[in-house]
């Protein structure tokens, strides 16, 4: 009992971080290392970010409520020697980590650079359907569903039958945040090529002042593009030559190359061109 009335207020909080902190190393090793990858539809990497994003707030508790002054000493040559040598251990430990997975051939020696598992490449139906935080898939009726492209005052809309008769095709990389990348077909129309279409909107980089592609879902999510980046944004009516399925974004979606999953856009009902620019957005969307 004497133990306990000494303890500090918010002792429950530090105890609560730890606990976070570890949960976080403990699954991102056993996500890289590939021993288990998932327990159900949790996965290993959902647990290592989730932990992560959810002790922030514990950390700026802890720096406010123990704040200790900065001291001339903390700033000496010394105090900067131990930094980087801290820094050092940690780069020397995860290079060893990484070196001792492909040595005794772990599953996580198949990962790709950003660290996801190759899963379902040119299967369409193993592709796993993921959408970002609290986004439902949405019922969406193709025939009154129409795609708004807009510039300043001037819109135009097109409706699913006009964008199927469209068949350009890319092959590109899902790589998804959550520790998977699939590689598919995809086909349907490059946006550089609809926005081409109506001069009233689009003539050449800056057309109406604009400056970015701003791409919004029905379930509000949206990400912004750089103009000149419309030519690499295919909005995609199929996947391995079969229309989207709703999980994947039924009636059309967005198909960027080269970039993470969150950009791909899903169910997308408005593209418009404004002058904000590109970088005008969070990191990750929060929607």
């Amino acid at each position: 009992a004497h133990g306990i009335q000494r303890r500090r207020p918010g002792w429950w909080a530090s105890l609560v971080f730890t606990g976070l902190v570890i949960a976080s190393v403990f699954a991102g090793i056993l996500h890289s290392t590939g021993l288990l990858l998932a327990v159900g539809p949790i996965t290993a990497m959902e647990v290592h970010v989730g932990a992560a994003l959810l002790a922030i707030p514990f950390v700026a508790w802890h720096v406010i409520a123990r704040r200790i002054p900065v001291r001339a000493v903390d700033l000496s040559r010394r105090s900067l020697l131990r930094a980087g040598a801290l820094l050092t251990g940690a780069r020397i430990a995860s290079a060893a980590g990484e070196c001792a997975v492909r040595l005794f051939s772990l599953p996580g020696s198949t990962r790709r650079f950003t660290g996801s598992y190759e899963y379902g490449s040119l299967q369409p139906a193993a592709l796993p359907v993921t959408q970002w935080i609290a986004d439902a898939v949405p019922a969406i009726d193709p025939a009154s569903w129409r795609l708004n492209i807009q510039a300043g005052v001037a819109i135009r809309e097109w409706t699913y039958g006009e964008l199927l008769a469209f068949d350009d095709r890319v092959r590109a990389t899902l790589d998804c945040t959550g520790g998977f990348y699939s590689t598919q077909d995809w086909s349907g129309v490059w946006l550089s090529r609809l926005l081409e279409s109506s001069p009233s909107l689009f003539a050449g980089e800056g057309r109406g002042g604009g400056f970015s592609l701003h791409v919004r879902s029905l379930t509000g999510y949206d990400r912004r593009f750089a103009l000149r980046d419309a030519g690499r944004l295919l909005v995609a009516t199929r996947l391995g030559g079969e229309p989207l399925d709703p999980g994947h974004g039924f009636p059309v979606r967005l198909v960027a190359p080269d970039r993470r999953g969150y950009w791909w856009v899903k169910w997308v009902t408005a593209i418009s061109i404004d002058e904000l620019p590109a970088w005008w957005q969070l990191p990750f969307p929060m929607q």
